[in-house]
């Protein structure tokens, strides 16, 4: 196997674990008040009872406020979709790599500023925080993977 098709092979096994995980997170935004009972049996924890005891009330009074995370959920579905582009064409689509590692960097001052705003505990907001991290580790990898690939001569 050549240097060129060995690379190629890592750069898309990381990009298919990212788009695994960007599935898996956005999936998991569907059914938060099931999750939360399950996590809420599970764990004691004064924060989560609150964020169940208020998804159950909003769910019984006002569902259309879960919207909002159905369209979360969503967004990560459609992002997943566009690194199918590097999948495909890890050169000609680095930009969406580099798009990735944006916003996997915008997490954290969302979270800063947000979190307070909305009466998050600073501990959950560095959770969300964590997010970013572990999403832009992979990227920093296959974006020094793919100019790697880019510097290899084309062979025919």
């Amino acid at each position: 196997m050549s240097e060129r098709s060995a690379l190629l092979r890592r750069i898309r096994v990381w990009l298919a674990i990212f788009i695994v995980c960007l599935v898996l997170s956005g999936a998991t935004a569907f059914p938060l008040v099931t999750e939360l009972r399950l996590l809420d049996g599970l764990v004691e924890s004064d924060w989560i009872h609150r964020v169940r005891a208020g998804l159950e009330q909003a769910d019984a009074d006002y569902p259309f406020l879960l919207y909002g995370t159905d369209w979360l959920a969503f967004a990560h579905l459609v992002i997943a979709v566009a690194f199918y582009g590097p999948y495909r064409d890890p050169v000609r689509n680095v930009w969406v790599v580099e798009f990735g590692m944006i916003a996997c960097v915008g997490i954290i001052p969302l979270a800063l500023a947000c979190g307070p705003v909305r009466g998050i505990p600073f501990w959950w907001t560095v959770i969300d925080m964590s997010f970013g991290v572990f999403g832009i580790l992979p990227l920093l990898i296959v974006h020094r993977m793919i100019k790697r690939l880019e510097a290899l001569p084309v062979t025919s």
